[in-house]
This record gives structure tokens, C-alpha cells and sequence, in this order.
């Protein structure tokens, strides 16, 4: 790789700042203020950008996340931080209520994207290319922890898709990580929040003071309502599902399974576990058929589906290039890497930065300023980054490489951006918009 420019000198160094700023010492906020836990995937990717300061820093940012596992196999969304003010926290989660939930950790009763195994390799990669006692460390973590991360992929594949058709159900939107996403908007539709939900106790609008920037009031009474629904239900894998009307099999969520498992196989190859690396291969693929079955031939993009209902998602959302994550048809792929360089996504002629948005600027949900709905979110940007690489398509990831470096070039690390303005929004010194920006640096 070229050497670095002063430029991206001087973003590295302050990208490096953020991660140290935002060390409470056990484990890295997502943000300072508005996010003072540590979220499941936020540290996947953090541990990347951690990995290129300090192995070691890496290494126990993903041990803190695998404290909060489940009994059965579950990596909870939040690792609640003690001593922190955050709604809705530890007290309306009650995650002790189900038995499986760890004894001595706060969390969340729900999991996040499954894509810690995408950080352990590149946490090998960078400890091996330091060498010494770095590639040391990191061999012995993977080896020490491999059987969690099986079981993480062995519930997901259990729990979120027992008749086995390589979609995961999710039963809110936050698992997706993708809270506020038009992909949800018929599915929320459905949940009819009680009126004892409607005091909120809101914080996220003491840090981020404009709204529309933010989800509605509407949107989390029934975040909320979800939530009710799925701890009376004491967090029961058999019994939620009968109870929340919030049931979606999220497309790009089950790509990054299918990549995930592959990656997670292709490590234990390392560790001569051949019996999972196999039964992982066949998680890999099970996932990768479920994802391409989903592809509308009239607009090339992947479609999440309401279980509920039998109806599929037509908004035109990022999640839409799921395939380019899971790969597995080069004619897919292919007319997928047209749609994405094209003028509904990264070609738009009105985008300060050509990578992607999160919904279309041509779709009629689009809203450039409002979270899921329109902004561009580097981390997005990061992990279709390095799918591209992976399958091949290297000329684009190095365009959205550019671009990204470039768009996080006012150091202000936001966590998403405007995309005509390139104005960051939201949360600013974001964990994980530092932690890509030292991934692309590296």
C-alpha cells in the first residue's frame, strides 16, 4: 500500500484520539454522550480500528462482548456500562428475567448482525502482520473463544431460522441494526403501543438537538411496545415470536450470516476443527441460497420479507445489495455492482460523496437528514468495502475507500452524513465511524 499522506496522517491520529477518548476502561462507548454502552456490532467494528493501535485493546473489547453471551449462544445488543443515564437502559430491559441472560452482566434481550467473525480475521490479519507477541495474542484469543463464536452462529441459525430457509427473523427493528429503516415501516405499522408507554424518557434529544435527525416520539412508542411484549414474554426464543407482530426476515442481516459463517470456517481451518468448520460451510451456504431467493428480477435488489403477512419489502434500502455481501452469482452480483455504481445510489449527481445512501435519493422514503432513512453511514460503507474486496470488485472498493476517507475528512467522525451536504449528523466522535477510517488507513 502507498504511504500514507499527511492528510491521512493526521486523520489517523485523530481517529485513534476518538477510540482513546471513548475508552471507559473495560470497554468503548459507541459515542460519548448519546451511546455510553458498548453495542454488539459498534465492537465488531471497533475491535478492527483497535487492532491497528493495539492488539491487545481489541482483543478485550471483544472479550467484554463475549462476558454478556447468553447460555444459549446470544450475544445481546447492549453491554450496559454501569453508572451511565441512557433510555431505554438496564431497569426496562430486565434481561434477568429469562434464565439463559448472564448473572453478573447487564444487557439487552436482543442480538445485533452477526459480524464479529469479519473482525476476528481482520484482528488476525493486522496482529500477524505486526508479529511478535500481537500475532501471539490474537491466535490464542481465536483458539480460546472459537467454540462462543460457534454457538453465537449455531443460535442464530436455530433461533432465527428454524425451518431452516436461510432468512433470520428478526422481531424488532433494532436487531437489525437499522432502526429507523423504511424497510420497517409496514411492520411497525402493526405494533399498537398501550397508553402506559407514553411518557418517554428520551435523552438522545439532549445530544443531538435537531429531531428530524432522530426517530419520532411514534416511532419509539412502539420500540417500546416490542420491547413490553418480548420481556413479559421473558425473552423466550419459542415464545416470542407468538407474541410480538414484528416479525421480518431481514435480508441483509442473513448475508452477513452467510459471509460471517464463511469467514468463522475459513478460521477454524486454522484451528484443525474440521466438524465445524464443515457444519459452518453449510451454514454459509444455506444463508448465501436464502438471500439470492429474495432478489426482485424487476429491480435486481434484495428483498426483506414480512413473515407475518407473506408480503416482501420493495423500498429501495442499501440492504437491497445484501448479495454483494453474501455473494454466490456472478450474474446477481454483476448487475448488482451496476445498480450500485449507477445514478440511484453512488452515480446520483446530487451526492457530495459517492458511496452509498441508506434509502435511494429516488425513492419515495427517502429523507436525507432522518437516520436510516437517506444518510450515508460509514460503517455501511466500510463493510461493503470490504465485501467488495472479497469477491473481486477492487477498483470499487478503492473508489468508495477514496470517497470515504475524503467524506470523513472535517474529522468529525459523525454517525451518518448528509449525502448532498456532506454535513455530519447525529452523534459526533463515533466509535465506530473512527474505528473504519483507521480500518481504511491501515
Amino acid at each position: 500500500m502507498a504511504t500514507p499522506t499527511a492528510s491521512e496522517t493526521r486523520l489517523a491520529a485523530h481517529a485513534a484520539y476518538v477510540l482513546r477518548a471513548n475508552d471507559t476502561g473495560t470497554l468503548t462507548t459507541a459515542a460519548p454522550k448519546l451511546y455510553p454502552h458498548q453495542w454488539s456490532w459498534d465492537a465488531a467494528f471497533i475491535a478492527v480500528g483497535l487492532a491497528t493501535v493495539s492488539v491487545p485493546r481489541a482483543i478485550a473489547e471483544l472479550d467484554v462482548l463475549l462476558t454478556a453471551q447468553w447460555s444459549t449462544g446470544m450475544l445481546p445488543h447492549i453491554v450496559f456500562a454501569p453508572g451511565t443515564d441512557y433510555f431505554p437502559g438496564a431497569d426496562v430491559w430486565n434481561s434477568h428475567v429469562s434464565p439463559a441472560a448472564p448473572k453478573n452482566v447487564q444487557t439487552s434481550g436482543i442480538c445485533q448482525p452477526p459480524v464479529h467473525a469479519i473482525a476476528l480475521q481482520q484482528l488476525l490479519a493486522t496482529a500477524r502482520h505486526t508479529g511478535g507477541t500481537a500475532r501471539a495474542q490474537a491466535e490464542e484469543f481465536v483458539a480460546r473463544t472459537f467454540d462462543q463464536w460457534l454457538a453465537w452462529h449455531r443460535w442464530l441459525a436455530q433461533a432465527r431460522d428454524p425451518h431452516q430457509r436461510g432468512l433470520l427473523q428478526i422481531y424488532h427493528g433494532w436487531e437489525s441494526g437499522m432502526d429507523n429503516s423504511p424497510r420497517w415501516d409496514t411492520a411497525y405499522a402493526a405494533v399498537q403501543p398501550d397508553h402506559a408507554l407514553l411518557k418517554l424518557r428520551r435523552h438522545d434529544l439532549n445530544h443531538v438537538t435537531d429531531p428530524t435527525q432522530r426517530p419520532t416520539d411514534t416511532e419509539y412508542h412502539r420500540y417500546l411496545q416490542l420491547l413490553k411484549q418480548m420481556r413479559e414474554a421473558s425473552y423466550d426464543d419459542t415464545q416470542v415470536p407468538e407474541v410480538v407482530p414484528f416479525r421480518m426476515a431481514d435480508v441483509f442481516m442473513s448475508a452477513i450470516m452467510a459471509v460471517a459463517s464463511d469467514v468463522l470456517a475459513d478460521i477454524g481451518d486454522t484451528l484443525n476443527r474440521a466438524d465445524d468448520t464443515a457444519e459452518l460451510r453449510l451454514l454459509a451456504d444455506r444463508f448465501r441460497q436464502g438471500v439470492l431467493s429474495t432478489v426482485a428480477a424487476e429491480t435486481g435488489l434484495a428483498r426483506d420479507r414480512n413473515t407475518l403477512t407473506g408480503t416482501w419489502v420493495e423500498t429501495k434500502t442499501v440492504a437491497g445489495f445484501a448479495p454483494l455481501l453474501s455473494g454466490g452469482s456472478d450474474h446477481i452480483m454483476k448487475r448488482q455492482l451496476d445498480l450500485l455504481a449507477g445514478e440511484e445510489w453512488c452515480g446520483h449527481p446530487r451526492l457530495r460523496y459517492a458511496v452509498p445512501p441508506s434509502t435511494s435519493p429516488t425513492s419515495d422514503a427517502f429523507n436525507p437528514r432522518s437516520y436510516w432513512r437517506g444518510p450515508q453511514w460509514p460503517v455501511i460503507s466500510w463493510l461493503l468495502y470490504w465485501a467488495l474486496n472479497r469477491h473481486g470488485a477492487s477498483e470499487f472498493a478503492d473508489s468508495i475507500r477514496a470517497q470515504s476517507l475524503a467524506q470523513l475528512g472535517d474529522l468529525a467522525f459523525g454517525e451518518y452524513y448528509e449525502p448532498f451536504t456532506g454535513e455530519a449528523l447525529g452523534s459526533s466522535h463515533q466509535s465506530w465511524t473512527a474505528a473504519v477510517a483507521l480500518g481504511w488507513l491501515s
